[in-house]
């Protein structure tokens, strides 16, 4: 089956994310900029790019290395386009993050924002803990369950009817069993709330030794 992501225009997933009863790109590039000031990592790798939203928080700040990367290549020649010459090393790289070796060297912080509800999180998470050098930070945020609001807020841009079929929403407290399981460790969790209405659960987890947990269980 062909990943719907593959078939959604950047135009209309950009245009329903930024509709004022969505308004989660907002949200995600305001998340990442909190994210750059609080950890001030000198390298970082955007996963589920799109057209470089949250990009623009990146301007001014002394970077050695940029990744992004997205499933689709259509979407990643867009940030080519757009970002050209405004961030330095800015390293593009088309991929699935469950399914693709990526050969992406570890960076200090890895941004996964609403990305693990269209993927298979145990057959990710191994791949995005290669992505994090020892001691760096995966930050993730998740869209919460709603018993009144749909998954996907219905818009005018249908194409966007197609992630139904893929996506699945992710309890926070086994994203944190599993990223432990991983080679993570979660340092904070909080809840917020996009002025579409929407509610999300952003959590940052540190990259330890595969040995850590254990050595941690035993001192308790």
């Amino acid at each position: 089956m062909t990943n719907p992501w593959l078939q959604i225009p950047l135009s209309e997933y950009e245009a329903h994310m930024a509709l004022p009863h969505v308004r989660q790109a907002q949200l995600l590039s305001s998340i990442f900029g909190s994210a750059l000031d609080t950890y001030t990592p000198r390298s970082i790798a955007l996963l589920g790019c799109a057209g470089g939203n949250g990009l623009e928080q990146l301007e001014g700040r002394e970077l050695g290395r940029v990744v992004a990367v997205d499933i689709n290549p259509a979407y990643v020649e867009h940030v080519r386009a757009r970002w050209r010459g405004r961030i330095a090393g800015l390293d593009l790289v088309v991929g699935d993050v469950e399914k693709d070796d990526l050969d992406i060297a570890p960076v200090d912080l890895v941004f996964a924002g609403l990305v693990l509800e269209y993927l298979d999180t145990v057959a990710a998470l191994p791949r995005m803990r290669s992505m994090v050098r020892l001691g760096g930070t995966l930050i993730t945020v998740l869209q919460s369950a709603s018993a009144v609001t749909p998954e996907i807020t219905p818009s005018p841009f249908r194409s966007l009817s197609a992630l139904s079929s893929i996506m699945r929403l992710v309890p926070p407290d086994r994203l944190g069993a599993l990223a432990e399981d991983h080679g993570f460790r979660q340092i904070d969790v909080r809840a917020v709330q996009a002025e579409g209405g929407k509610h999300f659960i952003v959590q940052s987890f540190r990259a330890v030794p595969p040995n850590n947990r254990l050595e941690r269980t035993r001192d308790e």
